[in-house]
Order: structure tokens, then C-alpha cells, then sequence
């Protein structure tokens, strides 16, 4: 069985669109990664940071989707990251409220022994040194090594991005932040530009508008599935880089062509945590379910055409 690293963060979201708003729920980017990823049959693991006033029920619920948290720092007194948003009517625009570091401002990850020969490594959307120490503590060189960064990094720290991203494979952003890394608008160009800068394959999350993916000129775009509704798009993201990662870890082949598959099962898990607030229908969502919606992805993107 292949194993998946996830580093990324354990937290506590606040958050308000047009449909509601909640208390602070369970929230995290390694918590949507973890959830997305146990749909695949893969021994993952989460490196991520808490204070004491993460709920013990929260870590249960970890577990009982095979996760493991041995690399899960708990701090005595201290408190667990949060965040609180709002979405505008529209739903791709949103405004942060509240960001309290708390815990995580004094993160150093340890990945643990059992961990330090993951085949694949999914680094979460944090500081791109954090994300470095990581890459340098493992013992085996992973088969694949994906990377999720924001433009605020690019904003306060560019010079540490530039260096972890030449160490890895795959960098997922979104097209705002594939534009502002490269310094083109249009994504392909953009896309181009972001794999001179070392990984082998570059993935542009596009919401509610899809997925692209490149490849040394090789393209793959997957359309994301039209929903009836949409609650809420916190984590829809790293749901999607769970999918992609976890896909990868469980068959172990990084060609392009099993790529798009993992565009694909990304895309489909995305498509469900936006159903409702915070982790809540990952939480409960069944193999059945996933299946029947991967039937869906493949009647709307199959088509046959005669070329003469």
C-alpha cells in the first residue's frame, strides 16, 4: 500500500456566504486533503500543528477514515489556527475577516519515522520554507511531490517559493495565482512560464470553471460539474488536491495519461464539499455516491465525433 504525507493545517473555520453562515466548524487545508484522500485505498498521514482547544472528536474523526495523526503537534495552552470569511453573492470572491496564526506561527513540521518514505508528499498551503523542511527530512526521494501555494506567499515570501517549487512535481494554484507567479494573463502562457520554473506538471484551478492541466505542451482540461447548489467553496481546492494525490499514491503511476484521471476523481470530490458547509458532506460521503458522480464527469465530457 502506497503512503501519502499531507502537511498542512488542522483549524477552526468561521464562515458566511449568501445561503448562511456558521460557528467556527472544522477546517483546515490538510483536513479537506486527509477526507478527499481516503476515498483511494493509500496509508496517509497528516504533519499539521493544534493547540489544546482542538476537539479530541475532531481527531477521532481522522482516524476513523484511516488517517494518521502521530505527526500532529499538540501544544499544551495554545490555540489552533483560525479563519473566518465571507463570500460575496457571486461565490469566487470572498473577503478574510479573521486570520489568527495562533499555533501555527511557530510551526516547525516533524515528519514522522513511519512517513519519511511516503511515495507521494502533498504540501498544504503554507509557508514555502515549512514546505522545504518537509521535502529535506524525507529519507526516500518520493515519486511525486505536489505543491499548493497562494498569492500571498508570492506577495511576502517569492525568493523561498522559487526554491521549493524547483524541487517538486506538481504545483497546484489557481488561475489568479498562476497569473500573479508568472506574470502572464493568458494561462497557458502562464503555465509555461511556471514549468521553466522546475515542476514537471502545472495544475490551474478554476472553481466552478474547471481544471487545466499542462505538461512540457501536453494539455488536459476538465470541466468541473454544474451544481444545482453551492453552499459553500472553503476547501473545494485542497478536496481537489486530495482527489489528484490520493488518486496518484493508490496507482502509483505519474504519466501524463493517469494524470488527467487524477484531474478527474479531483474535480468529482470537489464537486461534493461544496454541497455544504465546511467538512460536513465529506464528512458522510459514500463510495457509492462518488462512483455515481464520476458517471456523471464521464457523460458530460465523452463524446464521438467523426474526423474525416
Amino acid at each position: 500500500m502506497s503512503k501519502l504525507l499531507i502537511v498542512g493545517t488542522l483549524a477552526f473555520d468561521k464562515i458566511e456566504t449568501p445561503f448562511g453562515k456558521t460557528d467556527k466548524i472544522l477546517g483546515g487545508a490538510a483536513t479537506y486533503i486527509g477526507l478527499s484522500a481516503s476515498h483511494f485505498d493509500v496509508e496517509s498521514g497528516i504533519v499539521s500543528i493544534i493547540g489544546d482547544d482542538f476537539p479530541n472528536e475532531y481527531l477521532q474523526l481522522l482516524h476513523n477514515k484511516n488517517i494518521d495523526t502521530s505527526g500532529v503537534e499538540i501544544v499544551k495552552g495554545g490555540k489552533t489556527f483560525f479563519w473566518s470569511g465571507k463570500y460575496h453573492n457571486d461565490m469566487n470572491t470572498r473577503d478574510t475577516l479573521i486570520t489568527e496564526l495562533n499555533t501555527l506561527e511557530d510551526f516547525n513540521p516533524v515528519v514522522p519515522a513511519s512517513f519519511k518514505d511516503a511515495e507521494v508528499v502533498m504540501l498544504g498551503n503554507l509557508h514555502p520554507a515549512v514546505q522545504n523542511s518537509v521535502i529535506d527530512q524525507m529519507s526516500v526521494k518520493p515519486k511525486m511531490i505536489i505543491l499548493d501555494t497562494m498569492n500571498f506567499w508570492m506577495d511576502v515570501a517569492l525568493d523561498d517559493l522559487k526554491k521549493v517549487i524547483k524541487k517538486i512535481d506538481v504545483i497546484t494554484i489557481n488561475d489568479e495565482e498562476a497569473r500573479q507567479l508568472s506574470g502572464e494573463y493568458s494561462l497557458v502562457n502562464a503555465a509555461k512560464k511556471i514549468h521553466e520554473m522546475g515542476p514537471k506538471y502545472v495544475v490551474i484551478k478554476k472553481g466552478e470553471h474547471g481544471a487545466l492541466l499542462v505538461n512540457e505542451g501536453k494539455m488536459f482540461y476538465a470541466p468541473a460539474l454544474p451544481l444545482a447548489s453551492v453552499f459553500d467553496p472553503t476547501g473545494a481546492g485542497d478536496t481537489f488536491a486530495g482527489g489528484f494525490a490520493g488518486y496518484i499514491a493508490k496507482t502509483e503511476d505519474i504519466s501524463f495519461n493517469n494524470m488527467k484521471n487524477a484531474v478527474i476523481y479531483g474535480s468529482n470530490l470537489a464537486s461534493f464539499c461544496v454541497e455544504k458547509f465546511g467538512t460536513e458532506r465529506m464528512q458522510n460521503l459514500t463510495k457509492d455516491e462518488v462512483l455515481q458522480r464520476l458517471h456523471q464527469f464521464k457523460e458530460l465530457t465523452q463524446f464521438e465525433i467523426e474526423l474525416e
